[in-house]
């Protein structure tokens, strides 16, 4: 049995309310659920709200109550069948006496995944795969961690024309404009963690915190992460109480991230300088690049990348421009260029 216009229209209803503004990034999927009548028409929806809170069937399939029977389940992700902090999702459905169940995405987490069988085997109709390529962009970065059992990295510098991140004298600011600086912090906001060297840190003092357009700091703010061997100043802003922080007192960028996996972050902000960027390229652990481009030449400076050892232009490192976006100056400030790129690897 193929889907009906009725349920493609509760699959993008379901897909936007998984991202209801307020709910946490992580470290759980945003999953939304939509319940129908037998004659297509809408009876109760609801989605994940964040760790320890109903799963988006168990919240739609309570404000159906009992006109659940014989009705259909338009979900995004699999329906779960483990038990966590909530019970598996699959028992609840057959429980409801759910007819039949429409998923887009198939769980890649092999602890939770199943539901698609218990559900069969329960004399449940099930299709799965409606709209999945849209489902999987919702938790692309969820999806990539449960698949590869780290976070994902995002990598974003500031740079001249000519890929310096700072003048010969160490002036930086500002490379970037205000435009780009406000664009950063939506970026910022989008990951749970940001990652700096203790060498930023001692030299540039970051708060390392996400403000709105007035500065202010927003409520959510995502974990400050310091990585490097050397002891942080006690004075240093990153160590106020605007957010959590954690030293990992590594240089080994592998071991940072499964130390960060195992406080089940799942997307890291790297904004340190040009060592700790060279670190995580020559690891391959950068998985996604944001690089405002500024016009104007500096000629000589840091770049914005340490040395790759890359001698002769056959070894270069290739990046995929995935997007290009203008963003304009205003007050005597340059208009800067946002290239959002996929590194290429090299295996």
């Amino acid at each position: 049995m193929t889907s009906s216009e009725a349920e493609r229209r509760a699959m993008r209803r379901a897909l936007a309310i998984a991202v209801a503004p307020g709910v946490p990034l992580g470290p759980n999927p945003r999953v939304g659920c939509v319940v129908l009548a037998p004659d297509g028409s809408t009876i109760a929806e609801g989605f994940h709200r964040g760790a320890g809170t109903p799963h988006a069937e168990a919240a739609a399939l309570a404000e159906a109550g009992e006109a659940a029977r014989g009705a259909t389940a338009v979900v995004t992700l699999e329906p779960c069948d483990h038990t966590g902090r909530t019970g598996p999702c699959s028992e609840a459905l057959v429980a409801a006496g759910v007819r039949r169940v429409v998923y887009a995405q198939a769980d890649p987490n092999p602890a939770a995944s199943g539901g698609d069988r218990r559900l069969r085997d329960a004399g449940v109709d099930v299709e799965s795969g409606l709209l999945a390529a849209e489902a999987e962009a919702v938790n692309r970065v969820w999806t990539f961690a449960v698949i590869h059992a780290r976070p994902f990295v995002t990598w974003k510098f500031a740079t001249s024309l000519d890929g310096r991140s700072a003048a010969a004298d160490g002036t930086s600011r500002w490379v970037s404009s205000r435009a780009a600086r406000l664009d950063t912090h939506r970026l910022r906001a989008q990951c749970d963690t940001m990652l700096v060297g203790t060498h930023t840190v001692e030299v540039d003092d970051p708060q390392l915190t996400v403000r709105d357009e007035l500065d202010r700091p927003v409520a959510i703010q995502p974990l400050r992460a310091v990585m490097g061997l050397r002891d942080l100043a006690p004075d240093r802003r990153v160590l106020d109480d605007r957010a959590e922080t954690v030293h990992l007192r590594t240089r080994d960028p592998h071991e940072a991230l499964a130390r960060l996996r195992a406080l089940d972050r799942q997307h890291v902000f790297l904004e340190g300088g040009p060592s700790l960027a060279r670190a995580f390229l020559q690891a391959d652990l950068v998985d996604e690049v944001v690089a405002y481009v500024a016009p104007m030449l500096l000629g000589a400076g840091t770049s914005a990348v340490a040395d790759l050892g890359i001698e002769t232009i056959a070894d270069a490192r290739h990046l995929r421009v995935d997007d290009v976006h203008v963003l304009p100056g205003g007050d005597g400030e340059d208009t800067n260029i946002r290239l959002t790129m996929t590194p290429l690897r090299r295996h």
